[in-house]
């Protein structure tokens, strides 16, 4: 039986790789973890039982202590809480699921320890890439991609020489607002980029699809998981999210992974890496299905893709800035505090503005956060 530890447990994809356990029953749940929603932590520490289970705030873990009374885990919190469950004896794979650069520290933590690492945190490889695959290579640990991009990247390459790749097509949905102009953005607001038309996400990823920003931190995170420049990485924009991303090799042949929309495949698909299990869930028909389209993706109208492009081609820190500006932007935006056209206005100001450091370590890394954060609330 594989043991493992859920970091992020009560988000999208900690529930989903949940789903998962509680559909194979053949996973046990080692460690848990959670930023405050503790009566669903409470519920899945009821029903996967284990040893450990952590919560951001000591006081919301003083709660969960009295209401757990009855039964044998161990509450932490804090970032101490969240390090000891990625860091968790007896599992021996751990799900990244916390979102933004929160995850940095914990991965390091769980692959110093020598666990396998299921990666839905992009943050921690946008910003601290050049630390993390060097030390996972180090420490003999892989990292598998859990984004259904990433995913479905992987699956490709599967049996094929990556010194052979030519190109990455990462494919894109174009989100709630494919097609419309800058114009029709203005008085967009937090309920309407909320509604992604194919995937089932958290907040601040399907806002983060809304802006295309998402699709420019993954760029980032190919390059980091799968060894490439920038510019073999090619975004292109289908509707119908089937196709979850492709290869191309130097002899002009594509490999991709399609399927329905539907995260559990790729959860599924790196816990049980190398081999495949049974899914349950609706299967891609493709009569029913008729017809792909596909689109260049309109960066004059969404800047965070081109935006992130910059960034990967700086170097240095400059992901991290990207990213630490995006955090506190779309925070302002789902708070309504500001316009959504005004998220790549914020990052792009902050890449201009910030001091670069060429080869950061993970202080400077958080540094460069507070320091693009203290620089937001200066000035919007």
């Amino acid at each position: 039986m594989k043991k493992i530890a859920i970091l992020g447990s009560t988000g999208s994809i900690g529930t989903q790789t949940l789903a998962v356990v509680r559909e194979q029953k053949d996973i046990k749940v080692t460690a848990v973890a959670a930023g405050s929603n503790t009566v669903l932590l409470e519920e899945q520490i009821r029903e996967f039982k284990p040893k450990l289970a952590a919560v951001w705030e000591e006081e919301k873990a003083k709660d969960l202590r009295v209401r757990t009374a009855d039964l044998d885990v161990k509450i932490v919190s804090g970032m101490e809480g969240l390090l000891e469950a990625a860091a968790e004896q007896e599992a021996e794979m751990v799900v990244t699921a916390v979102v933004g650069m929160l995850g940095i520290r914990p991965t390091v933590a769980a692959i110093l320890a020598g666990k396998q690492i299921a990666l839905a945190n992009k943050e921690t490889l946008v910003t601290a890439g050049h630390i993390i695959m060097p030390l996972a290579k180090e420490n003999n640990v892989r990292i598998l991609p859990v984004d259904s991009e990433h995913s479905a990247i992987f699956q490709s390459l599967q049996g094929e020489d990556e010194n052979e790749i030519h190109k990455i097509i990462l494919t894109a949905s174009g989100g709630p607002f494919r097609g419309k102009t800058k114009e029709e953005l203005a008085h967009i607001s937090p309920a309407d980029a909320l509604k992604h038309p194919n995937w089932s996400m958290g907040r601040k990823i399907t806002v983060d699809s809304s802006t295309l920003v998402n699709k420019g931190l993954e760029v980032i995170e190919a390059k980091w998981l799968f060894d490439v420049r920038p510019e073999q990485i090619q975004v292109t924009v289908h509707p119908q999210s089937v196709i979850h991303s492709a290869v191309e090799w130097k002899d002009g042949a594509v490999i991709a992974q399609l399927g329905t929309p539907d995260m559990r495949l790729p959860i599924q698909y790196a816990l049980y890496y190398p081999k495949r299990r049974t899914l349950s869930g609706k299967r891609l028909n493709f009569t029913e299905l008729g017809t792909l389209t596909f689109e260049d993706a309109d960066t004059d109208t969404f800047r965070g893709l081109d935006l992130a492009y910059e960034a990967l081609r700086r170097g240095g820190n400059a992901p991290a800035v990207f990213n630490a500006a995006n955090e506190k932007a779309v925070a302002m935006f789902l708070d309504e505090k500001i316009s959504f056209l005004t998220i790549p206005k914020i990052i792009e100001e902050c890449m201009e503005e910030s001091v670069f450091l060429e080869n950061p370590d993970i202080e400077q890394i958080l540094w460069t956060k507070d320091t693009v954060d203290q620089y937001i609330e200066s000035r919007w």
